[in-house]
């Protein structure tokens, strides 16, 4: 059995998870998400606790059953609490500054980089070189992060650019490091 699908999933207070064939819908305090899981997948609630059952032991059912518990876990992690991904912007003259929904970052190049807030995500500036990347699915607020962080990822002589918050970069030796 795989251990993260025969995991149950706890359903917090004023979370409703709505189910309209193969498509679950998961409301909370924050919003709703929807997600189309396989067909073979069954769902099961009970007492505040949520299963997910696959059909057989077969290993695309086993991969399948691992796979939606999973992300039936982050959308009830994320209509409850949210995610968010922080990232850290070092170099000299690289900023970011946020008018209304739009976040531009100066990263060296000859133009700055704008970024627009979506429906379903937001770009916080918590101080000139930080932002905040806040939403309730998981995946788009790694995938804007992820695109942020592509705009001037971390160099490694230096260690310019964007870089997720913790994030340890390896410098290697300039040219003189190479000479004996």
């Amino acid at each position: 059995m795989s251990r993260i699908g025969k995991m149950p999933i706890t359903i917090p207070a004023g979370v409703t998870i709505t189910q309209v064939g193969n498509v679950l819908t998961v409301k909370g305090p924050k919003g709703s998400l929807n997600q189309s899981f396989p067909d073979t997948i069954s769902f099961r609630q009970e007492a505040g606790v949520c299963t997910v059952e696959r059909p057989d032991e077969s290993k695309d059912s086993k991969a399948k059953h691992g796979l939606s518990r999973a992300l039936l876990f982050n959308m009830v992690t994320g209509v409850t609490v949210g995610y968010a991904k922080e990232l850290d912007i070092q170099g000299t003259g690289y900023r970011a500054a946020k008018a209304g929904s739009t976040v531009t970052l100066q990263l060296g190049y000859s133009h700055p980089v704008t970024i627009d807030d979506g429906s379903d995500y937001t770009v916080e500036v918590t101080a000139p070189n930080r932002l905040v990347v806040r939403g309730l699915d998981k995946q788009i607020v790694g995938e804007i992060a992820a695109k942020i962080r592509g705009f001037r990822p971390p160099e490694p002589y230096h260690g310019k650019g964007v870089r997720y918050l913790g994030e340890v970069v390896r410098l290697k030796a300039g040219k003189a490091g190479g000479k004996k």
